[in-house]
């Protein structure tokens, strides 16, 4: 499943990543690089996450792999791709993405006294569904 923010959103995927819990991750055999969070003590299954720069977008293409490929060589799976567990766990890492968004300009408004009234202002305009949907 995939997610698409604005850099202005996600200027460090890396930081909102850590924040979530997950580890960069560098595949032995293919070497691509991903991020990954484990659910139990064990390798599997755990949420899988590559991140894409795409121009003024931030990619996040996540999926859940169930248990390690038996297919030889195959890059198969069993994996999910779409469904509430998946759906979850991107609400969950789209709430770290706000958060880390609050806590900069925590730091900005911190550094400037005068952005603070505009970010002041800027709140008064949010409708209660930007809980929700950004």
């Amino acid at each position: 499943m995939k997610r698409n923010y604005s850099i202005q959103e996600v200027p460090n995927a890396l930081d909102v990543l850590r924040k979530a819990g997950y580890s960069y991750f560098k595949d032995p055999q293919s070497g691509e690089e991903s991020f990954v969070v484990r659910l139990t003590s064990e390798f599997y299954p755990r949420f899988h996450l590559y991140v894409e720069n795409s121009g003024n977008q931030v990619v996040f293409n996540l999926h859940l792999d169930q248990k390690k490929p038996s297919y030889g060589n195959e890059k198969m799976h069993s994996g999910e791709y779409d469904g509430p567990t998946v759906e979850k766990e991107l609400r969950r890492i789209d709430s770290w993405v706000r958060s880390v968004a609050n806590q900069q300009q925590q730091n900005t408004s911190e550094q400037n006294p005068d952005s603070q009234q505009q970010i002041q202002q800027g709140k008064a305009l949010k409708r209660w569904w930007h809980k929700f949907f950004g």
